[in-house]
């Protein structure tokens, strides 16, 4: 632990001019008396550490000194083109291996370029949940994402609906959409991919077999395909409206879907009043209510006619409301 740290301290001290003791202890999250102590190892060590004293006073590296600890460790590459999602690495356990990487980088990088990854990051944030939604980390997702660098072989068990089940899983790769991580593996035995939502993993054991990737497999292109199958899955039932034109600009914001803009797209010709009738697959009643709501009077419900009723007496009870008293 404390090997780590000073070498964590020399980096620091090759990529700046000079650092006091306050921001090495940041840095390095110990007291600035543990950073004394260390700054004496590494003197006695050979390396010049130069410690100064006043208001100007800090520690730096005399003579121009350069370590040859800056060779990236493998875990430390892989998180370093990860390093544009801090989040993520946090939640994966990786955060200090592309701390560590980017010390590297910086480290040996010409003194003109050094500021480089401050002014990027200054710059550049990715903040993937949803608003108003609070993520929450999975607490198995660590162990997954280990299993998925070191491809290990896992056995998980897995909440689907009332009851659990156990899978052996090959786990190729993790995504995280809107706030919520995934798991994109092959069920072991019958070569078949599967996506699972990792906060519904109760256990994973991962073992010490490791499976032979398949090299044609894409991670990018297998999400986008059960993305799409998957938000097609869920359109179990068609509704058919009428819109005014607002209501054509206004639907695909309160549906928020394509097959709501390949509806537009096959729509006919407007009627006499200037309204379109669009047939829409919708995920349910329930849902096709609280969404079409949010276009108020430029959308008639014509079918089916329960959804039709229910916006009816909704109609009448606002009217009753909002009368004249």
């Amino acid at each position: 632990m404390r090997a780590a740290r000073l070498i964590k301290m020399v980096l620091l001290l090759q990529s700046r001019t000079s650092m006091t003791a306050a921001e090495l202890a940041r840095e390095l999250e110990v007291s600035e008396r543990t950073v004394t102590r260390d700054a004496q190892a590494l003197s006695e060590a050979g390396v010049p550490v130069y410690a100064g004293r006043g208001r100007a006073g800090g520690y730096r590296l005399v003579g121009g000194y350069r370590t040859r600890l800056t060779g990236l460790a493998r875990s430390e590459a892989e998180a370093l083109f990860l390093s544009g999602v801090p989040g993520a690495l946090r939640e994966m356990g990786l955060e200090g291996a592309a701390s560590a990487a980017r010390l590297k980088v910086s480290a040996a990088l010409l003194p003109s370029l050094r500021d480089a990854s401050s002014t990027a990051a200054q710059r550049f944030h990715l903040d993937a949940p949803n608003w108003f939604h609070e993520p929450r980390t999975p607490e198995l997702l660590p162990a997954v994402a280990d299993a998925v660098w070191d491809d290990r072989r896992i056995t998980a068990r897995y909440r689907r609906g009332e009851s659990e089940v156990v899978r052996e899983l090959e786990p190729y790769g993790l995504v995280l959409k809107a706030g919520a991580w995934y798991l994109c593996a092959r069920v072991a035995g019958n070569g078949a991919f599967r996506v699972y939502r990792i906060d519904r993993f109760t256990a994973v054991e991962a073992g010490e077999e490791v499976f032979e990737r398949d090299q044609e497999f894409s991670l990018p292109a297998l999400w986008e395909q059960r993305a799409e199958q998957f938000a097609r899955s869920i359109l179990r039932v068609e509704v058919v409206v009428r819109l005014s034109a607002e209501g054509v600009r206004g639907l695909p914001y309160a549906l928020d879907s394509p097959s709501a803009r390949e509806a537009l797209a096959g729509a006919g010709e407007p009627d006499g009043d200037g309204w379109v009738t669009v047939t829409l697959p919708v995920e349910s009643e329930e849902v096709a209510h609280t969404q079409l709501t949010a276009l108020g009077p430029e959308v008639e419900v014509l079918a089916p006619g329960t959804l039709r009723e229910r916006f009816a007496e909704e109609a009448a009870r606002l009217a009753e409301l909002y009368r004249p008293r």
